[in-house]
C-alpha cells in the first residue's frame, strides 16, 4: 500500500517538475494551463474557445499559454513567423483531419507539405518547398483574379446576384437573408467549380434542400469527439456521428465525372488530360471547396448586411449607395474604394474563420515574440483577436466603422494585420472568388435598395463557433428592403 502511495507521489512530482521546468512555464497565462488542457477542452466543447482565448490575450498580452502544449499569439511578427516566410516548416496539426471528404485528404486537410506534393505532383521537382508551390498552383490557377473576372464567371455571379435581389424585392415585409445568402453562395461556388452544372438553389426547390443539408446542422461536439478520441471513433453509436450530406455527396460525385465541363471551371482543371487525380480525389477536393465556399461567403455577407442595417450605421450604407450610383456598370470592382472598405470592415469584425489556426512548431523549436517554443508545441493566431488586440491600429475595435480603412494614417499597419483570409502559402485559396461574389451582390443590392433591421427580428446574431468557422447563433437574419431614389440624402 505504501509503495503505491510513494509511486503515485513520485509520478506526480516528476510531472510537476517536467511542467515547471518546461520553457512554456515562462509564457504568460493562467497557472492551471501549465498543468492541464482540461479548461481549454471545456471551452472547445461548449463553443466558447474563441472568447476564452480572447479574454486571456486581453489579460496577459500578445502571447498566452492555453495548455501545457499550446500557445496563442496576437502579433504581426508571430503571424509572419508561423504562417508566412518565416513559418515554412510549421505543419498543420491533426485537427485538419476532420476536414477529409469521402475519407480522402484534400489540400486543406493535408498536414505536411511533403504530403501535399505527393498528392498531386505531376513531375519530379527537386525540393519539398518547390513541390508545395507546384501543388498550390494546381488549384490557385483557377482562383487567380484573372480567371475569376472572366466574362463567363462574372456574368454567372451577376445573374445569381440579380436573382437574390429579385427574391428580396418580391417578399412583402421581413426577409430572412441568412438562408438566401447561403443559396447565393452555394450557387456561385458550384457554378465556378462545375459550370455548366452549377446549382440554382435561389430558384430550385431540390437545390435549396441541398443548401439546407449543408448549412443547418450542429456537429461541433461530435467532430471534437473524433479529434480527441480517434481510436474510439469506429465504435461510436450513430447518434455521435456528424450528420451526413447524401444529396451533396451524390451531386459532387456526379459533377466530378462531367465529360465536358467549361474550360475555365475548377473541375476542368482537376480532370484535364494527364491529371494524376482519381475521380474520388477530384470529388473530395471539390466537395471541400463547395462546403467552404457556402459558409465563408454566406456568413460574411450576412454579418455585413446586418451591420449596415443597424440604425447607427445607416450613414455608412448611404455613403456606399452614393459611391455605387457614381460609378458606371463597367467600372472595375477594385476601383470602388468604399465598397472595399465596407467588406474589409465586416471581415475584420466577423472573420469567416475567427478561431485559432493551429500549427506545429518545427524540429529544434523556434523563438516567437521573445519566447522559446519547443518543437511539436501547437501554436496559433486567431483572426478574431488579431483584429481587435492592437487598439492603436484598430481604435474602438468592437465598433463597425468602414471609414477606418480610408484613413491614410496607419494604412499599412491595418492591412498587415488584416487576417480574415489567413496569410502565406496556406492562406485562403478562394479569397478572390469570395471578394468578387460579395462585391457583385452588394453592388446589385445597395445601388437600388436600403436595408434595415426588421421589426420582427428577435433572433441572436452573436458569433456562434463551429468546428472552425462561425455563423449567426440562431441562423436567422430578418431585414426589410425599401427601394431608393437617386436623390437620397448622403450627408
Amino acid at each position: 500500500m505504501w509503495s503505491l502511495w510513494l509511486s503515485s507521489i513520485l509520478l506526480v512530482g516528476l510531472y510537476l517538475f517536467k511542467r515547471l521546468s518546461s520553457p512554456l512555464a515562462k509564457v504568460p497565462g493562467p497557472w492551471y494551463t501549465n498543468l492541464t488542457s482540461f479548461c481549454l477542452k471545456y471551452h472547445e466543447f461548449t463553443a466558447t474557445r474563441r472568447l476564452f482565448v480572447h479574454r486571456l490575450h486581453k489579460k496577459y498580452g500578445p502571447v498566452v499559454r492555453l495548455a501545457p502544449n499550446e500557445v496563442s499569439f496576437a502579433s504581426l511578427d508571430a503571424i509572419r513567423e508561423i504562417y508566412a516566410s518565416g513559418g515554412s516548416g510549421y505543419d498543420k496539426t491533426e485537427y485538419y483531419d476532420l476536414f477529409r471528404q469521402y475519407g480522402i485528404k484534400t489540400m486543406f486537410s493535408t498536414l505536411e507539405k511533403q504530403e501535399i506534393s505527393a498528392y498531386i505532383t505531376i513531375e519530379a521537382i527537386a525540393t519539398n518547398d518547390v513541390q508545395h508551390s507546384h501543388r498550390k498552383r494546381e488549384l490557385a490557377d483557377r482562383y487567380a483574379m484573372s480567371n475569376i473576372v472572366r466574362d463567363k464567371h462574372v456574368s454567372a455571379i451577376k445573374e445569381r446576384a440579380q436573382a437574390f435581389v429579385s427574391r428580396c424585392a418580391a417578399i412583402e415585409g421581413s426577409v430572412n437573408v441568412y438562408s438566401l445568402l447561403h443559396c447565393y453562395a452555394l450557387d456561385g461556388v458550384t457554378n465556378f467549380m462545375f459550370s455548366p452544372g452549377g446549382l440554382k438553389s435561389l430558384d430550385n426547390t431540390k437545390d435549396y434542400e441541398m443548401m439546407e443539408e449543408l448549412t443547418y446542422h450542429q456537429s461541433l461536439q461530435k467532430n471534437l469527439l473524433y479529434y480527441y478520441l480517434p481510436r474510439l471513433a469506429p465504435y461510436f453509436p450513430s447518434c455521435l456521428h456528424p450528420r451526413p450530406a447524401p444529396r451533396a455527396n451524390a451531386y459532387v460525385l456526379q459533377m466530378a465525372g462531367q465529360q465536358h465541363p467549361e474550360a475555365h471551371s475548377l473541375v476542368a482543371r482537376l480532370t484535364r488530360k494527364g491529371s494524376p487525380l482519381s475521380h474520388m480525389q477530384v470529388a473530395a477536393e471539390c466537395k471541400d471547396h463547395m462546403a467552404a465556399g457556402i459558409d465563408t461567403t454566406g456568413d460574411a455577407l450576412c454579418f455585413l448586411m446586418w451591420e449596415l442595417s443597424q440604425p447607427q450605421n445607416l450613414q455608412f450604407q448611404d455613403r456606399l449607395h452614393k459611391e455605387l450610383l457614381s460609378t458606371s456598370d463597367d467600372t472595375p470592382l477594385d476601383k470602388m474604394s468604399y465598397l472595399d472598405a465596407v467588406i474589409k470592415e465586416a471581415l475584420r469584425c466577423a472573420p469567416p474563420i475567427p478561431m485559432s489556426i493551429p500549427r506545429y512548431v518545427p524540429s529544434g523549436g523556434r523563438t516567437i515574440d521573445g519566447y522559446f517554443i519547443p518543437e511539436n508545441t501547437i501554436v496559433s493566431c486567431q483572426p478574431y483577436t488579431v483584429h481587435r488586440f492592437n487598439e492603436e491600429v484598430f481604435p474602438e475595435p468592437d465598433r463597425f466603422n468602414p471609414e477606418r480603412w480610408l484613413e491614410e494614417k496607419g494604412f499599412n499597419d491595418r492591412n498587415r494585420l488584416f487576417f480574415a483570409f489567413g496569410t502565406g502559402g496556406r492562406g485562403c485559396t478562394g479569397k478572390n472568388l469570395a471578394m468578387v461574389e460579395m462585391k457583385i451582390l452588394l453592388r446589385e443590392l445597395y445601388s437600388r435598395f436600403r436595408s434595415s433591421v426588421a421589426p420582427d427580428m428577435t433572433a441572436s446574431m452573436d458569433l456562434d463557433d463551429q468546428i472552425i468557422s462561425a455563423r449567426p447563433k440562431d441562423q436567422i437574419c430578418k431585414l426589410n428592403f425599401a427601394v431608393r431614389g437617386d436623390d437620397v440624402d448622403t450627408a
